[in-house]
């Protein structure tokens, strides 16, 4: 080959050479002005928010109709379970909408339990109620729709005095509620008759142990050591417990009671809320606000509010699993 030739292809091999070098170079650093980007975008506003709004945005899931007008007074009723839940939403909800007082409890602000308070609701008594159960078929065929607003744990105690120190599994809970095991020797206990307290028929917690505990069979009759308390509530029964007594209350009610000692379940104590997030614990449910299917504007802002961050602490900080 001449030397003009070798000049030549020398030459063009320098130029491919370069002009590959510099396609390489603006290929990577688009490459890495893209990802600069894209990390920039991704990048959270922490700034806080300027909204001046009071009211909180409804959950994109909450379809109400509230074409009914506004109450001059926003009445609950139902679980008493939930009494303290919703003497504090009360509190927190009166901050949005101080124009509408609301009350908790007929006649004389006593709540009557979830089954009454969701009759109380059908029969256009109040305009909400508050459940510690899913609702019966013929509830759910005369116009109610009940919202989630939180998680509870349904927790078995013994009076703090009682020998027995053990855990029970769920299905000897059940046995216990049957009439099947009478004696606390056949759970490792001591020689003594088990007296068993159970709750008011018409507490909505008693429902939830029985769908889920006895899987909706019955309880044994009432006998001398198988009691069914007439009132639905809860500090009179804890107070009943003695030496033998057995009976069960929502985590809430009886987490800080000094004259309770709370029974693991399968090995998994209902205070522990993650074990109860995890489904670990094997008794727990939801509470919920109900409605009519057509009601008015201020009934679903009070649940909305409910299910708000400021909601959902309030259930948080009462003892309570929040839904968000």
């Amino acid at each position: 080959m001449s030397q003009g030739k070798e000049t030549t292809v020398l030459v063009l091999s320098l130029l491919v050479t370069a002009g590959l070098a510099g396609g390489g170079y603006w290929f990577f650093s688009q490459q890495k002005s893209a990802v600069t980007s894209t990390t920039e975008t991704a990048t959270p506003n922490t700034q806080s928010p300027t909204s001046t709004e009071t009211t909180p945005p409804p959950p994109a899931n909450l379809t109400i109709d509230t074409s009914l007008p506004n109450p001059s007074v926003l009445e609950i009723d139902g679980s008493t379970t939930m009494v303290a839940l919703i003497k504090e939403l009360r509190n927190g909800y009166s901050q949005i909408n101080p124009n509408i007082p609301t009350t908790f409890g007929l006649p004389d602000g006593r709540p009557t339990g979830s089954s009454q308070g969701l009759q109380n609701l059908i029969n256009d008594n109040v305009a909400i109620a508050a459940s510690s159960r899913p609702l019966k078929a013929a509830e759910a065929q005369s116009g109610i729709q009940l919202v989630p607003i939180a998680k509870d744990a349904i927790a078995v105690v013994v009076g703090i005095n009682n020998p027995f120190k053990g855990n029970l599994t769920k299905d000897q809970v059940r046995d216990i509620y049957q009439g099947k095991i009478t004696n606390w020797s056949q759970v490792g206990g001591t020689n003594q008759p088990i007296k068993v307290i159970n709750r008011a028929t018409t507490s909505g917690t008693r429902e939830a142990f029985q769908d889920i505990v006895l899987l909706g069979q019955t309880f044994a009759p009432d006998s001398a050591n198988f009691i069914t308390w007439k009132q639905d509530e809860t500090t009179a029964i804890l107070q009943d417990l003695g030496n033998s007594g057995i009976s069960y209350a929502t985590v809430s009610q009886v987490e800080k009671q000094e004259i309770v000692r709370i029974i693991a379940i399968d090995g998994v104590f209902p205070t522990d809320i993650n074990a109860v997030k995890a489904g670990k614990y094997p008794i727990s449910r939801s509470l919920f606000l109900g409605v009519k299917k057509i009601t008015s504007p201020v009934s679903k802002q009070f649940i909305e509010f409910a299910l708000s961050p400021q909601g959902q602490q309030i259930i948080q900080r009462l003892g309570f699993i929040p839904m968000q």
